[in-house]
C-alpha cells in the first residue's frame, strides 16, 4: 500500500472516531473533538477542555490489519499526557 493510500485510510478511521464521539456526546460540538492533522505529533483525536471531562482519554487510532499493541500502546502512552491512553 502505498503511503497516500495509508494515510487515507487512517484519515476515514480517525474522522469515524470523531463523528462517534460527536454522535454519542450530543452536547459536544464541532469544535470540542477534532481530528488531528496526519503527521501531525500527539494524540490522534483532539479534545477540548469540556469533552475532556466526558472522555477522559487520549485517543490514538490504529486502522491496521497487523496490529503491533506493544508498539502502539508505548505510542498511546507517550502521547496520553494527563489522560488514559
Amino acid at each position: 500500500m502505498i503511503t497516500k493510500s495509508k494515510k487515507a485510510k487512517g484519515r476515514r478511521l480517525q474522522n469515524w472516531v470523531r463523528d462517534e464521539l460527536l454522535r454519542r456526546f450530543p452536547n459536544l460540538n464541532d469544535n470540542d473533538v477534532m481530528c488531528a492533522i496526519m503527521g501531525e505529533r500527539g494524540v490522534d483525536i483532539k479534545l477540548s477542555n469540556k469533552a475532556k471531562k466526558f472522555i477522559p482519554f487520549a485517543i490514538e487510532c490504529k486502522n491496521q490489519e497487523r496490529l503491533n499493541i506493544w508498539e502502539s500502546l508505548s505510542q498511546a502512552e507517550d502521547n496520553s499526557g494527563d489522560y488514559a491512553p
